[in-house]
Order: structure tokens, then C-alpha cells, then sequence
């Protein structure tokens, strides 16, 4: 059986906040952050507005693009680190919100690489025969675990949602290899203190990234017996434009090749590879039959990537 995605959806807050509106509240400046992140501004959600609105809105666009009914999928699993609550699951609020009755439903936490686990879990059950569909969601409010007292990490953070439909696919197409990892020895780099704020290493986790997104972006292309140049898209996590170039470098693909929404949504956590992959397909840079990498890491230590044909 080929599994592969079926169709993608992603949400965004309408509120916009500028590094130059971050200026206003830390000490900090516009160059200083696009310089050293690539992120020009991010979006952050209202109060009344919580993690499950949010994947609320992004599964319904993945399954109108898959052309199915909430009643068609069979398990839900949301990637997130900020749930409303500890419990229940973003993916029970959710499966109630869309009324997808018959799905098993549970939250999986890897941090920035939870989308990527989020895949291959959902890949596992439909291989077994277990399931046929099931909807993989990353969702944060990350604006709820923000220091805005902290300039070194208040400026890298945005909330939002991307959602993908899994299910099967044409002879060729969908899922070809992944690679799923953890470190644990790296859990104190980048954490939730007690206060419920991100604390981050910066110097330790950039020093990690940029050696493991690379690598692992390179080991599922080698599993396949392919070469960096058979690579038609990279969508890698919008953590970081410099971790983010030296995965594009070593595959050594153009810059036309690699999703870039840190620009303009900064860093979202699980959220951000199906936001990036979601926003591709609809502009269009993403086509039928290409063979694209998705790739992240995140705090735990985790990282995670995949590489998959195009298409249903």
C-alpha cells in the first residue's frame, strides 16, 4: 500500500505584530531580529482564541481538499505543546468540533518536530489495515509560553495550524522514507520552565539544527538510493533563515527549491512544516509528481524527517 497525503489546510491569526511593534515592548530593532532569524513579523491569536480553533480550521481545509467527510476519518492526531488544556486532547475538542464521529483521537507532543511524527504514526496505523484515513494535525498558541520580557526568544515565536489528510495513494506516490529521532541528553537546552515559559539554549540548539536537519534530510534521500539532485522541493521548519540555508546547501538546491513563511509567520512550532507545505501547494510550487523532503527538529531533543512522492 502507498501512503501518502491526501490534502492540506492551514489557519492563521489575522492579527499581525512587526519586529518593529517588538521594539516597542523589549530591547530589540528590526535588523537585529531579520538578520539573525529571517523573520520580518509573526502572527499571534487573540485571547478568546485557543490551540483547537485554530487546528479547527486548518483540518477543514485539509479535508475539503482531500474531498472528504469528517465521518471518513479514522483516527485524528494533533502535534501540539500548547494544548488549551493538559486534558482532554486538542484532537477531542476537535473530532467534536467536526463532528468526525467515528475517530480515534490523541495529541502528540515532539515539540518543533511533531508534525513529522504525527506522519509517520498515521502512516503505521494505515499499513497495519487498522485505519484508511487519518487527519494529522500541528496546531500552537505558542503566544501563551512566550516570555515577552525575553528579546532573545519573544522575537521567534507565532501561532497558527497546518493540517494534512493521510490515506492511500497512486503506485509511486506518497510516503518513500523517513527518519524519526530523540535525544533526550538535550532536554535541558530548550524546555518549559515552571513559569510555563520557553527557556532556550540558542547557542546548543542552533548547534544541533544545523548539523541534524542537513543529516537527516540526506539520509532519506540516500535511503531511496537517490541523489540531492532528484530533490524537487524542500519544506523545512521555519525555525531559523541560517539552519534553514545550510539544509538547502548541502542538498544543494536553489532557493526557489525551499518553503520560506518565517518571513512572514516566524517560528510555529509543530505547526510550521504543514503550515509552509500547505501555503506551497496552494501558491502552486508544489506539483504532481515531485519529490519533496519535509524535515524539523525540536525541543526533547527531536527531529524528524521524510521524503515523499507527490500526489494521490
Amino acid at each position: 500500500m502507498n501512503i501518502g497525503i491526501l490534502g492540506t489546510g492551514h489557519y492563521l491569526p489575522t492579527n499581525v505584530v512587526t519586529n518593529n511593534d517588538l521594539e516597542k515592548i523589549v530591547d530589540t530593532n528590526d535588523e537585529w531580529i531579520r538578520t539573525r532569524t529571517g523573520i520580518k513579523e509573526r502572527r499571534l491569536a487573540t485571547e478568546e482564541v485557543d490551540t483547537s480553533d485554530m487546528a479547527f480550521h486548518a483540518a477543514l481545509g485539509a479535508l475539503e481538499e482531500a474531498n472528504l467527510a469528517a465521518e471518513d476519518i479514522d483516527l485524528i492526531l494533533v502535534a501540539t505543546v500548547t494544548p488549551n488544556t493538559s486534558f482532554p486532547s486538542v484532537a477531542c475538542i476537535i473530532q467534536d468540533q467536526l463532528g468526525a464521529k467515528n475517530a480515534a483521537a490523541m495529541d502528540v507532543s515532539a515539540a518543533c518536530a511533531g508534525f513529522m511524527y504525527g506522519l509517520i504514526t498515521a502512516k503505521q496505523f494505515i499499513d497495519t489495515g487498522a485505519y484508511k484515513h487519518v487527519l494529522v494535525v500541528g496546531a500552537e498558541k505558542l503566544s501563551k509560553i512566550t516570555d515577552w520580557s525575553d528579546r532573545t526568544t519573544c522575537v521567534l515565536f507565532g501561532d497558527g495550524a497546518g493540517a494534512a489528510v493521510v490515506g492511500e495513494v497512486g503506485e509511486g506516490k506518497g510516503i518513500l522514507s523517513f527518519e524519526l529521532g530523540a535525544n533526550g541528553a538535550g532536554a535541558k537546552e530548550l524546555y518549559l520552565n515552571h513559569d510555563d515559559h520557553i527557556i532556550m539554549n540558542g547557542r546548543e540548539v542552533y548547534k544541533f539544527a544545523v548539523r541534524q536537519m542537513p543529516d537527516s534530510t540526506v539520509n532519506v534521500i540516500e535511503q531511496l538510493g537517490l541523489s540531492r539532485d532528484d530533490v524537487d522541493y524542500l519544506v523545512p521548519h521555519q525555525a531559523n533563515i541560517r539552519i534553514m540555508e545550510a539544509a538547502r546547501e548541502r542538498l544543494g538546491i536553489s532557493e526557489d527549491k525551499m518553503a520560506k513563511s518565517i518571513e512572514k509567520f516566524g517560528n510555529n512550532s509543530s505547526a510550521s512544516i504543514p503550515m509552509a507545505l500547505s501555503e506551497a501547494v496552494k501558491e502552486g510550487k508544489i506539483k504532481d509528481n515531485d519529490l519533496i523532503v519535509l524535515v524539523g527538529f525540536g525541543g526533547g531533543l527531536t527531529w524528524g524527517a521524510v521524503a515523499l512522492r507527490w500526489g494521490k
